[in-house]
């Protein structure tokens, strides 16, 4: 009856009444570094420190009929340090069964918890843009327009220069809100080979700052549907960012990754991509907010760059990670193959 979780790259273990474990998947042996034969028939408590609260959450989930809250457990590895988890368990009907017992690692909590928080403000911040360009839009014309005309009734050059200094700054904030803007296509689906996507990349920033880009692919990643230009744009922010940041060697590398979870979405197989740098890294006091819209690192950025590509890569259902320090800094971007 637990063929399913087989597959599941969560651990999960089935215990019957007196929580003595009845069932573990191939994703819990791994974890708990057991094979099954030797965890079937043992109690369930005996693996973790804290046996008592623990057994009070199984009591209690036993008597009600929904998940019980997530709780934190040591599990006590002979030869090895603790592996602090997070315990989820649930009240099954089955004959022989009374619970299921989900097991994960604390980190890959906390990872999954920050991905759903970047993932609902980026759509409140994506939303305030929005409002905000188009407000920005209609006056941006008529101060244009009226630049334009009052050029037209000036007789000396020199004051037309003036008006021009006005039309080409209207211009460029209308650049600006038409990136601000940009994500509301809808991505263009068709069959697109990742490395394309990096060749394309990697010969845009030479050309613009004359950066050779180092690469480490995987031959043997698939395609994935998806929109081409959108992935061009994505990765090429990412890039100009370790550009403009003064880096003087930058690293693609591309791998595939099974049994994945994303956004809380479980993936058979995913394409990793990461994009490393030897840069001075994100400064510290932006690290939590530097997805979000006009935030930025560098004096005279606009902070559209790494936002438009999270927007670009969550439309794809994938996620941007990075991790950075001086002289090295990693920006992790996962796209789910269906």
């Amino acid at each position: 009856m637990f063929s399913g979780l087989d597959l599941l790259a969560t651990a999960v273990v089935a215990l019957d009444e007196a929580f003595v474990v009845r069932y573990a998947n191939p994703a819990a042996e791994s974890l708990l570094a057991t094979g099954a034969r030797s965890l079937i028939g043992q109690p369930f408590l005996a693996f973790f420190s804290e046996q008592e609260a623990l057994a009070a959450s199984l009591h209690e989930a036993r008597k009600i009929y929904w998940d019980y809250a997530a709780q934190n457990v040591t599990y006590e590895r002979v030869g090895r340090e603790p592996l602090p988890l997070s315990c989820t368990v649930t009240r099954i009907e089955a004959t022989g069964y009374a619970l299921l017992a989900e097991l994960r690692p604390i980190e890959q909590q906390l990872r999954l918890a920050r991905e759903e928080r970047l993932a609902s403000e980026q759509q409140a911040n994506r939303e305030l843009i929005r409002n905000l360009a188009h407000e920005i839009k209609n006056p941006l014309g008529g101060l244009r327009g009226s630049a334009q005309l009052l050029e037209r009734e000036l007789g000396r050059s020199e004051l037309r220069e003036y008006t021009q200094v006005i039309i080409q700054e209207a211009d460029r904030l209308q650049a600006l809100v038409d990136r601000m803007l940009t994500p509301q296509r809808a991505p263009r689906i068709e069959a697109v080979g990742l490395h394309e996507v990096l060749e394309r990349v990697r010969s845009l920033v030479k050309a613009e700052f004359g950066i050779e880009i180092e690469r480490d692919y995987d031959p043997s990643l698939p395609e994935l549907l998806g929109d081409r230009e959108q992935l061009i744009q994505a990765v090429l922010n990412i890039a100009r960012n370790s550009a403009q940041a003064g880096s003087k060697h930058v690293l693609f590398r591309t791998r595939a990754v099974r049994q994945i979870t994303i956004l809380r979405q479980r993936h058979r197989l995913a394409l990793e991509l990461q994009v490393v740098d030897d840069g001075p890294g994100v400064p510290e006091e932006i690290r939590d907010r530097i997805f979000n819209p006009l935030v930025s690192g560098r004096e005279g950025g606009t902070g559209l760059g790494l936002s438009l590509a999270q927007t670009f890569v969550q439309l794809h259902h994938g996620v941007i990670e990075f991790e950075s320090r001086t002289g090295r800094t990693t920006f992790r971007i996962l796209l789910p193959l269906t």
